[in-house]
């Protein structure tokens, strides 16, 4: 199992509307490209030097192979749409490899 991570910090003035906006229209597109099972969606409780409110969106697929095929066929258009809030957020990505998982 993989997990695409994404870590975003946004504006305070733009915050409300992009968590909703994540909440009903971009997570719910990332899971219907069938590439990824699950979404989990947390806040960051560190606070940054450079203000705003940071949050990280964990996707969970299966394989390299099917995240590779999200970066072919859905990633431009799916990122296009957080135009909306350009200038307003930095993200950065990461891709990380599920080594084991144990449930307490």
């Amino acid at each position: 199992m993989y997990i695409y991570n994404v870590t975003i910090n946004i504006e305070e003035t733009v915050h409300d509307e992009w968590l909703i906006w994540m909440q009903q229209e971009h997570i719910p597109e990332m899971l219907a490209t069938g590439k990824f099972s699950k979404a989990l969606l947390s806040k960051v409780l560190v606070e940054e030097e450079m203000g705003g409110v940071t949050y990280s969106v964990q996707y969970t697929t299966t394989n390299k192979e099917t995240l590779q095929k999200y970066y072919d066929e859905n990633a431009d258009a799916l990122r296009a749409k957080s135009n909306r809030f350009a200038g307003k957020f930095v993200a950065f990505r990461t891709e990380l490899e599920i080594v084991s998982e144990q449930n307490g």
